[in-house]
């Protein structure tokens, strides 16, 4: 593809969210989809055509996996390690038609390499080459499937400085803003000293080019009352300052960890104090197959719906 084509094409993408956004409250929900293979589509989930709804695809991952050796890290070179059976290019295609105020993003990174227990550690040969694979790798992603956006969430980072994190991602989301001007970018950080080091610094240098921050405050514990989870949250968005720091919980197995009434309690504290720019859920896969089903995926929209 051509640069002409690649701008005309972001330009088209620029107008078809224009017209989304018009059509809600501006505050968005967001939920990770496809990281646990459990069968789960987008038709699925229910989609209240009054947020700004965000799918997050989990994950892509800069590294090789085969069935004969363990899985290397690639410098950059990113490939789908989500369901992409199940939730394939024309299943964008198709559920971005059926909603208008729908988009798809990309989550980069994640906990472990699949199924494999090896974990996506952040492993750059060096800035520039990393930056160079991770730019065209993603913008060929991008365009093969439709998406509107990259979320970061390494968790992982062996021996690498935070400096050359800081600058990794920081080139990475900035030139992918330059070719697709209006994706949506976020980090994904969680309450652990060697991680926040890592997206704080990244905040701090590279904010302009950063939308949301998609904190995991589900991975608090089971005693985390409404009045503790505000408290968490004033503190991140402390930590983040002038950010969109999204509220969050997590479905499934959440055995001594905040669960998902919890979550709804807090976020709706939140909303009563002004505080809520919106929230997402981890993940679609989870609630596909627990007893509730989709229950908190309801919930969580009408709150953001209602704003």
């Amino acid at each position: 593809m051509s640069f002409d084509q690649v701008r005309q094409l972001a330009r088209s993408r620029v107008r078809d969210c224009d017209r989304a956004i018009a059509m809600t409250n501006g505050y968005v929900f967001r939920e990770y989809i496809g990281a646990q293979f459990t069968g789960v589509q987008f038709s699925d989930v229910p989609v209240n055509a009054g947020v700004s709804f965000h799918f997050i695809l989990a994950f892509a991952i800069d590294y090789l996996a085969s069935q004969s050796s363990p899985p290397t890290p690639t410098n950059g070179a990113f490939s789908p390690f989500w369901d992409t059976e199940n939730l394939s290019a024309a299943a964008i295609s198709a559920t971005k038609a059926a909603h208008p105020n729908l988009s798809v993003m990309v989550s980069l990174g994640g906990d472990t390499v699949q199924n494999t227990g090896v974990n996506a550690t952040f492993a750059p040969s060096s800035v520039d080459t990393w930056v160079s694979n991770a730019v065209s790798s993603l913008s060929a992603m991008i365009n093969q499937y439709g998406l509107d956006g990259v979320d970061v969430d390494y968790e992982h980072f062996g021996d690498v400085d935070v400096d050359t994190f800081v600058e990794c991602i920081g080139g990475l989301l900035t030139q992918l803003k330059a070719s697709f001007p209006n994706i949506a970018t976020s980090i994904a950080p969680f309450e652990r000293d060697d991680v926040q080091k890592y997206y704080q610094a990244l905040w701090g240098k590279y904010s302009g080019v950063i939308d949301y921050v998609n904190f995991q405050f589900y991975g608090y514990g089971d005693n985390t009352v409404v009045d503790y989870y505000v408290m968490f949250y004033d503190t991140q968005q402390a930590n983040y300052p002038g950010a969109k720091v999204l509220a969050s919980f997590k479905t499934g197995n959440v055995t001594g960890l905040l669960s998902p009434e919890q979550g709804i309690s807090a976020a709706q504290e939140l909303q009563k104090q002004d505080k809520l720019p919106g929230l997402f859920i981890f993940s679609a896969d989870s609630s596909m197959n627990s007893t509730y089903g989709f229950e908190y995926e309801t919930r969580a929209q009408e709150i953001i719906a209602n704003h």
